[in-house]
């Protein structure tokens, strides 16, 4: 399998892509605005490529519930931002926003890649994102983002957010963009519980089998809190290990805080997956 980012080209056959999460946020439930202040977002985003992170990906709004960030302050919180990283690092850039304006204005300041939450709510995404020759990814959410959705149920789980994601890759190949520039994402706690949250997570190769590359977005969320009983800072080791689960079960681009550690649970994940595909090779031989 082939995943395009901008001009650079990557076989997420048997290997993910660890994508860094950078938040321009003061209200962040996992950083809680540590890195606002944009010395420190800098000081993180080096941090983050040093560690190993293929992409870096830069959001203005948290997607829960909270205060009203209007389509100027986030183009202020995050066209800079993308700018300066731009000149700073040579990894693919993704803008972390259900705005067409926002995506928009990202690619000209240097973002490849479009992480719509909202599952192309806003009609102008997808032609903005053809005319820049971006990626994008599309996110499975029952509601809308910031809305809360304490009650979500669905006929067939699993079924149901595949049905949602092949028309949303649908929609973006109507619009131009090849399928190698197409990324599916389950929405891990977005319109769901935890425990559904859990089972899309041991299902994960169902929404593989839909042909797109498969984003995995599973770390320090709260249904692995809610499993384990553990607070945001004491979900580290679960996150790991959804990690590995997750590229076991077809994931290839795991958005994540602890790059680091995902960046090893990666290249064990792949010699595994190496060695299995020569055993294969060898037993058909």
């Amino acid at each position: 399998m082939r995943l395009l980012l901008g001009e650079s080209g990557f076989d997420v056959t048997h290997r993910a892509l660890v994508m860094g999460i950078l938040n321009r946020t003061r209200d962040s439930f996992f950083d809680q605005g540590t890195y606002w202040s944009f010395d420190a977002f800098l000081r993180k985003a080096d941090e983050l490529v040093t560690a190993g992170a293929d992409i870096l990906d830069v959001g203005g709004v948290k997607a829960g519930p909270g205060d009203y960030v209007g389509p100027n302050e986030e183009l202020d919180r995050t066209t800079s931002a993308i700018e300066a990283l731009r000149k700073r690092f040579d990894v693919p850039l993704s803008i972390d926003t259900w705005r067409a304006v926002v995506a928009e204005q990202a690619y000209a300041a240097g973002a490849v890649i479009g992480n719509d939450i909202s599952g192309f709510s806003d009609v102008d995404y997808l032609p903005v994102a053809a005319r820049a020759g971006a990626t994008v990814i599309a996110t499975h959410i029952r509601l809308r983002p910031r809305v809360a959705d304490p009650d979500p149920r669905y006929g067939n789980l699993v079924a149901d957010v595949a049905a949602f994601l092949r028309d949303r890759a649908q929609r973006a190949l109507d619009h131009g963009i090849p399928a190698e520039r197409i990324v599916v994402d389950a929405g891990l706690d977005l319109g769901k519980t935890w425990q559904q949250s859990l089972e899309l997570l041991r299902h994960s190769k169902s929404h593989a089998e839909l042909g797109f590359t498969l984003l995995l977005s599973a770390s320090n969320k709260t249904f692995l809190g809610r499993l384990l009983h553990l607070e945001v800072p004491q979900r580290r080791e679960a996150s790991l290990i959804a990690a590995a689960l997750g590229v076991e079960q077809g994931c290839r681009i795991l958005r994540v805080h602890d790059v680091a550690g995902a960046c090893r649970v990666r290249d064990m994940m792949q010699q595994l997956m190496l060695a299995r595909s020569a055993q294969d090779d060898d037993s058909r031989g």
